[in-house]
């Protein structure tokens, strides 16, 4: 203790510090020789010196320092910092133990860094261990991590819809997945086998064979699943074995597996529950048990009702004849509760501006249009359900439907009821109970606004449909007047217009209901066929294109795209269209037929033989497709094949004697004259009067050597002496007309005046065809779905009508008739007189005096 001071009060223990050693500056080393030869010298490399050596201490004499510094609070340390209150006691003067400058932190910026524990010496820090990635497990981490990447990029491609991309990514990831388990057997570390990626992988492989519809596939994947012990609540994936089998129409298994699924499923989870019940309610409809599908909708509505299992019960009911029980239900339909919020909601609030920017947030959000599409198909179903008990639960249809209003008006749904009345007067439409029909909507004329509308626009097409176009575009005007937005009213005024004959205006209407509403498909088929009939066939071609965009596979939109390139004179185009027309009606004559011809117009006389003989097949009696493929054959040197045609046409029109003779000509371009012989006989006799008949028969037998030849020859001038008489009366009757004698004249004028008068009636039948015609394109632009006319039957219009009676009509035989198949091949002389030149042409033959009659 003798050596240790205390500092006294007059003491400055803070003296010295400012004290500057030049010693100590190591900005001077530089310059400094001495220094810098012990550097440069093994005298600057020497071991450095102990800590026993650096402060000549002992350890005894370090146990005694040790123990004077637990004496007193103060002492310094062996760090040179200061002792307060202490000074060393070796006789001389006493100074703090004090650091010669700052910590290294100076203004000035000199000396070197803060290094107390003396890392500078040691250089920078040595880089990160890096990681040793052949270790195996990182090899089984960065695999396990592959696998999962596998599984999300087929779940993604799923998404997008790339079904086959998804199923080589689930397959790809299970084969990873097995490699995975191998290595880490082969590790003995069975016991981090991850179940969960297991589970993951299966389970998207089952989906995707599911989704690539590959069932058996599917289920197998599924097996694997369930029969697994070790994967916890596999027993929910029987509900997706169930749905399997459900697309495969086993409903018998389907039942099987959602009842298993079932009885697995804790009753804890009854959303889970309610849904397998439905499903196992869809598969007994399926198999027609509807008292089993009664008893699953049952337990449903009673553990949480929804529309969709009622409108099933509904169903159910409707199917066991059970009135009563459906009343029930349709009324417990009615009070299924949508959990929707008020739509006074939605309502603006004129003083509150931050109120009325909420709701412009909230207003079409998608909360809000999912509440839209569950209201309306909860309003969907019960329109259903009353159209399908109304005829069923009272003796008529009208009182069933006047319950459902009265049971929709006591509801929620009061705004329904309105539909149901009109609906109402649909059912009269369909039973053609017109004045009923008419009745029921004219009670809506005093009503809103909007069922006042929808109900003119139904009067005003029963009115077109009864031809009554006055009244029906009364009440089209009606229908404008209460919404004058409505496109089914501007339609029907447009069609109105359209059978009185002003194109133009009729047109603009059509343009007005596109404006309101553009997806009007009513409205632009008939401003298509309007700018058909005023020749605008570019703007025509524009409307039924834009109409096929909306409507992909109408046949009407196609066969009038197709006839108007047609019209246009684009062949490839009007053949591609027919072609995809053919693709949707396969079966339609006309189609076919116009197909044919258009081959038959370009010079490919194959592809024009196979869609006439097609359209033959559909529609064995049109009379021209007969006579193409007749002449067909006949082009082609194959005449046997033609008759069978001509005596198709023959039996058609029995009284037209000019596919007999073809059947005739045919036998006789073949070299079988005796059947050719015969045939002219027999027409000889349903015809005795037709001169070229007889000119054949003459010159067959005369060829032949027959003696029928010279009684032929007799006939032959008697016809055409009987022809020449005709014809001079005909022609003095005509004179006497038109100088106005009357007198010895008269057997010619009435024979004048009746076929003045047949000419007048089948133009009048023409000009009614036409016009009958018209009221059905009009129709069917309207209403197509109504009218009931196929693309093809409009095509068929086109071709002549050989489907109606056929009856006898009067022969007049033409004298200047020349054989339609041309001249035959020159054929053996079989005539007992030796001629020199053989002709065929009948027509221009000169009989000798021994033919003349005596």
């Amino acid at each position: 203790m003798e050596n240790v001071h205390l500092a006294g009060d007059d003491d400055d223990i803070y003296s010295g510090f400012n004290e500057y050693n030049a010693v100590y500056d190591t900005q001077t080393l530089a310059q400094d020789e001495g220094f810098m030869q012990a550097v440069r010298t093994s005298h600057g490399r020497r071991a450095p010196m102990t800590a026993q050596k650096t402060f000549g201490l002992n350890r005894g004499q370090m146990g005694t320092a040790a123990a004077q510094a637990r004496l007193k609070t103060g002492l310094t340390s062996s760090m040179g910092r200061p002792v307060t209150g202490a000074v060393q006691g070796d006789g001389s003067g006493a100074r703090p133990m004090t650091a010669v400058k700052a910590a290294g932190y100076s203004s000035a910026g000199r000396g070197q860094p803060f290094d107390p524990l003396n890392q500078g010496s040691k250089g920078p820090a040595p880089p990160l261990e890096v990681k040793n990635e052949d270790t195996p497990e990182e090899k089984v981490k960065q695999l396990e991590k592959q696998v999962n990447d596998l599984i999300e990029e087929s779940c993604f491609a799923n998404g997008r819809g790339e079904l086959s991309l998804a199923l080589e990514k689930a397959k790809e990831a299970g084969r990873k997945e097995r490699h995975l388990v191998r290595q880490r057997e082969q590790l003995d570390n069975n016991d981090q086998i991850n179940l969960d990626l297991t589970y993951s992988v299966l389970f998207n492989l089952a989906n995707q064979y599911e989704a690539n519809e590959m069932f058996t596939e599917a289920l197998n994947s599924y097996n694997v699943i369930v029969k697994n012990k070790m994967f916890s609540n596999a027993g929910r994936l029987k509900v997706n074995m169930g749905n399997i089998f459900f697309k495969q129409r086993n409903f018998a298994k389907a039942v099987k597996y959602y009842r298993m699924a079932l009885d697995q499923v804790p009753n804890t989870h009854k959303e889970m529950r309610i849904h397998i019940m439905q499903n196992i309610g869809v598969v007994f409809v399926k198999m027609g048990q509807y008292n089993d599908a009664i008893t699953s909708y049952e337990h449903i509505m009673t553990e949480r009702p929804d529309y969709k299992t009622a409108f099933n019960l509904i169903l159910c009911y409707y199917a066991a004849g059970d009135r009563e029980k459906m009343k029930k239900t349709f009324t417990r339909l009615l009070q299924v509760d949508l959990n929707l919020d008020d739509e006074d909601k939605y309502l603006p609030h004129p003083d509150d501006k931050h109120a009325n920017f909420v709701l412009e947030a909230i207003r079409s959000d998608t909360l809000r249009q999912s509440e839209k599409e569950k209201k309306a198909a909860m309003e969907k179903c019960v329109m259903a359900a009353a159209k399908l008990i109304a005829p069923a639960i009272e003796q008529t249809f009208s009182d069933g439907y006047d319950w459902c209003v009265d049971c929709v008006k006591q509801s929620p749904y009061t705004e329904l009821a309105n539909d149901l009345e009109i609906n109402k007067a649909i059912m009269y439409l369909k039973q053609k109970e017109f004045t009923q029909a008419v009745e029921t909507l004219k009670a809506f004329e005093k009503k809103d606004s909007k069922c006042a509308s929808v109900a003119a626009t139904n009067l005003s097409f029963i009115y077109f449909l009864q031809c009554e176009y006055q009244m029906a575009e009364k009440y089209a005007e009606m229908a404008m007047g209460a919404d004058r937005y409505n496109p089914a009213a501007l339609v029907n005024k447009g069609n109105c217009l359209f059978m009185q004959g002003d194109l133009e205006k009729s047109k603009e209407f059509y343009q007005e209901a596109l404006r309101t509403e553009a997806s009007c498909t009513e409205a632009l088929f008939n401003m298509g066929l309007v700018c058909k009939k005023l020749g605008h066939l570019e703007d025509s071609l524009d409307c039924f294109v834009k109409l096929h965009a909306i409507l992909r596979n109408n046949a009407e939109v196609i066969y009038q795209i197709a006839n108007l390139y047609d019209m246009l004179e684009d062949t490839p185009q009007a053949t591609e269209w027919f072609m995809q027309l053919i693709g949707i009606v396969p079966t339609d004559p006309a189609i076919l037929a116009r197909l044919g011809e258009l081959y038959d117009n370009e010079g490919d006389k194959s592809q024009a033989y196979q869609y006439h003989y097609e359209s033959f097949r559909y529609y064995p009696s049109n009379i021209e497709i007969i006579e193409w493929l007749g002449a067909y054959f006949i082009d082609s040197q194959f005449v046997e094949k033609a008759i069978h045609y001509f005596e198709k046409a023959a039996v058609i029109q029995p009284n037209q004697v000019k596919w007999q003779l073809m059947i005739a000509s045919c036998h006789r371009r073949s070299g079988n004259y005796s059947q050719a012989l015969e045939t002219y006989k027999s027409i000889h006799k349903k015809f005795p009067d037709n001169i070229e008949c007889l000119k054949f028969l003459v010159r067959l037998c005369s060829d032949m050597g027959l003696k029928d030849a010279q009684e032929y020859a007799t006939k032959l001038k008697k016809a055409e002496k009987a022809k020449e008489l005709r014809e001079q009366r005909i022609n003095s009757g005509g004179r006497r007309v038109g100088s106005g004698r009357t007198g010895s004249g008269r057997a010619g004028s009435g024979r004048g005046v009746r076929a003045g008068s047949a000419a007048s009636r089948s133009s009048d039948s023409g000009r009614g065809n036409s016009a009958g015609s018209r009221q059905s394109s009009a129709r069917n632009s309207a209403h197509r779905s109504g009218s009931g006319r196929s693309a093809g039957r409009r095509a068929r219009a086109q071709l002549p009508d050989a489907t109606g009676p056929y009856q006898a009509e009067e022969q007049d035989v033409d004298a200047s008739y020349v054989d339609p198949l041309g001249p035959s091949a020159e054929r053996p002389k079989t005539a007992a007189r030796k001629r020199d030149v053989a002709e065929d042409d009948f027509g221009d033959e000169e009989l000798g005096d021994d033919l003349l009659p005596e």
